[in-house]
């Protein structure tokens, strides 16, 4: 089997010979193999004898270079055994390496772990221990000393560390439990004597309570630390400061109103005193005017509500009594409730930072406070105007609750907004109850009862002219719809009242002046005393301006011919003006000789008819101005060709002559 295989690799071998390119190419060329062969082993030979010729030759050098071969070798063993070394020594270097590492990251974590817990236990250590300076100043130290607040601080951050630990069951915390309690307890009784001095202190007769409010602001931290340790203590002060507040607010306000009543004018208006009474008693309503008409003028009283006036010093009783000075009801309201809102805005500001309350807490404790004094005013107004007919007072009265509801508004305090609403409902229906009884009054009057009558202005007209002004002045910074309402009846039945009394007279020219002199006068009050763009005034304004345009001037029969011929014209009648020679020449002729003293006639009856300088002015240049007009369109008529060529045209007086004459012959005034 051995055999077979030496056979086949012989065979392989014989084969692979084959292939190569020299046997192939001595096969193609029929070289013969065994010679060829003996020719290659003797080239062989005879290289191997070459070449051991060499080596003998070099053989010093080989043996050199063997030599050199050699002591590489050992140096390179020698430099192997070293980096082995080397890195047997950085194998290890590098395992110390991380096991430093691991003790380093390990060592960081301790100490982390240890600044934290001694953060913790230093704040812990810090918070629970109690020094002697607290104990003693605690202790020892008056409540109004800065040391004792500044401990008092100190003591309630403790006393609140101490719960926050003890809920966490911080064992130390029991340490210390028993002398901060006791250190509690003495500050809350040390406390609650100061805070009930204080309050005690209010009810000493001729006491600024201002006085104690601002101390005590200045600790507003002891109710802090009250209500936070010590809950029942701070509802009993609390309750002290409410009660002891509201009486003195009570018995302030009750006595202040009451001597405020006293220097009132002793004559005020009555049920009686109304628009359209007959002006036939005698007597004084208000002394600064003597007479009646003081109810319906507002003459200076309106300054109560101007801006110097309305915050203002409070009227002083005593001092007024002895300088025998009397006021009327507003300037009382004015002061008597400017008092209210003073005290009021600073007790609500009081209350919301010494007691901690805000929102409906701090109304709720207000209203405790001050709910006895408001419930007093509220009766004491309700009792007054319920007999109350100055209706100019109550709309002032009603004008300075506005104002006074702005500036608290502005103040941000609106611990009595639901006073000030309750006190209009009750002055509101009030003044329109009182305007309803004077509008009846104007449409009960009967002018046969009035007596005499003239052509001046009738005094019911005059009183209107001077209440409706004064309303409407004082509604201009606060208008009010029900007002311009009410204001709206009254001046229609007074213009119903002057048609009926301008019916009395027997002339229609009687009647004309009568209605022109109260349409002026109540007009020129008006624009005086209010404001000139109100609807009172545009509606005077045009009754005025159509009854005066009534009133014609003296020279009907041109103004008659000037229409007629108009008419005709409009019409293309212009034939029918034919027969007019006469009648023209006859106005033509009248008016040149005549003009000049109907004019005058004319001024001098105006003159007697109008005591107003400026409505009788404005009639006269209304008459002239009318006259030049009704000339102008005269000259018109005369040119149409029917009367162009009559001769009367020449003794025409030129139009600009004549209004340079009118001009001369202006009355004057």
């Amino acid at each position: 089997t051995s055999d077979e295989f030496i056979l086949d690799e012989v065979d392989i071998h014989i084969q692979a010979n084959l292939e190569d390119s020299l046997v192939q190419e001595a096969l193609k060329t029929g070289v013969d193999l065994r010679q060829y062969s003996k020719q290659v082993e003797l080239e062989l030979q005879h290289i191997e004898h070459a070449s051991i010729s060499d080596y003998i030759k070099e053989s010093k050098n080989i043996t050199s270079l063997h030599n050199q071969i050699t002591a590489c070798d050992a140096i390179l063993e020698r430099m192997e055994q070293m980096l082995s070394s080397f890195q047997c020594d950085l194998s290890s270097i590098s395992c110390e390496i991380q096991t430093l590492q691991e003790q380093s990251v390990a060592m960081n974590l301790r100490l982390k772990n240890r600044q934290a817990v001694r953060s913790q236990l230093s704040q812990l250590v810090d918070e629970l221990v109690v020094p002697a300076a607290m104990i003693s100043t605690i202790l020892e130290t008056p409540v109004t000393e800065q040391d004792f607040l500044e401990q008092l601080h100190e003591l309630n951050n403790k006393m609140n560390y101490v719960k926050e630990q003890a809920f966490r069951e911080t064992m130390a915390c029991t340490d210390v439990h028993n002398v901060l309690d006791r250190l509690k307890v003495k500050a809350v009784t040390k406390i609650r004597e100061f805070v009930l001095q204080k309050i005690y202190s209010f009810r000493k007769p001729m006491t600024n309570y201002q006085i104690p409010q601002n101390a005590l602001l200045k600790y507003r931290f002891f109710y802090q630390f009250l209500l936070g340790n010590e809950r029942s203590v701070a509802q009993e002060l609390r309750e002290q400061y409410v009660e002891t507040m509201s009486k003195i607010y009570l018995s302030y306000f009750k006595s202040y109103t009451g001597r405020l009543m006293k220097i009132q004018y002793e004559e005020v208006a009555e049920k009686d005193d109304l628009m359209g009474v007959e002006d036939t008693a005698k007597k004084d309503i208000l002394p600064s005017l003597k007479n009646r008409n003081t109810i319906f003028t507002l003459g200076n009283r309106g300054s109560v509500i101007g801006g110097a006036e309305l915050e203002g010093p409070i009227i002083v009783p005593h001092a007024a009594q002895k300088s025998d000075v009397r006021y009327p009801f507003e300037s009382l309201f004015r002061s008597q409730h400017y008092a209210l809102l003073d005290n009021s805005c600073r007790e609500y500001l009081f209350l919301c930072d010494f007691f901690l309350v805000t929102g409906p807490s701090a109304q709720e404790l207000f209203n405790a406070v001050m709910g006895k004094t408001l419930a007093m005013f509220l009766k004491h107004m309700d009792a007054y105007v319920c007999d109350c007919y100055d209706s100019i007072a109550i709309f002032l009265c009603i004008h300075i609750v506005l104002r006074f509801r702005a500036i608290m508004a502005k103040r941000n305090v609106p611990a009595i907004d639901k006073y000030w609403d309750t006190l209009l409902g009750i002055l509101w229906p009030r003044f329109e109850y009182i305007l309803e009884l004077n509008i009846q009054s104007i449409q009960n009057t009967d002018p046969q009862r009035l007596g005499f009558l003239d052509t001046r202005p009738h005094y019911i007209t005059r009183r209107y002219a001077e209440f409706s002004s004064a309303i409407v002045s004082i509604n201009q910074t606060f208008p009010n719809e029900r007002t311009h309402t009410l204001l709206g009846q009254l001046q229609v039945e007074v213009e119903n009242f002057v048609l009926r009394v301008a019916a009395e007279f027997s002339s229609r020219k009687e009647q004309l002046i009568f209605l022109i002199n109260n349409y002026d006068m109540m007009l020129s009050v008006l624009m005086e005393r209010a404001v000139e763009e109100s609807k009172e005034v545009e509606g005077f304004q045009q009754l005025l301006s159509a009854r005066s345009q009534i009133l014609s001037p003296p020279f009907g029969g041109m103004i008659a011919f000037v229409k007629e011929s108009e008419s005709l014209i409009e019409k293309g009648q212009l034939d029918r003006l034919r027969g007019e020679e006469a009648r023209v020449t006859q106005l033509v002729r009248g008016f040149s000789t005549t003009w000049k003293a109907s004019v005058e006639s004319l001024s001098q009856d105006v003159m007697r008819s109008f005591s107003n300088f400026k409505n009788g002015t404005s009639i006269i240049q209304g008459v002239l101005t009318q006259l030049i007009q009704y000339y102008h369109r005269f000259h018109k008529v005369l040119a149409q060709p029917p009367l162009r060529a009559l001769p009367a045209r020449a003794e025409l007086i030129n139009i600009h002559h004549l209004m340079v004459e009118l001009k001369k012959h202006k009355p004057n005034f």
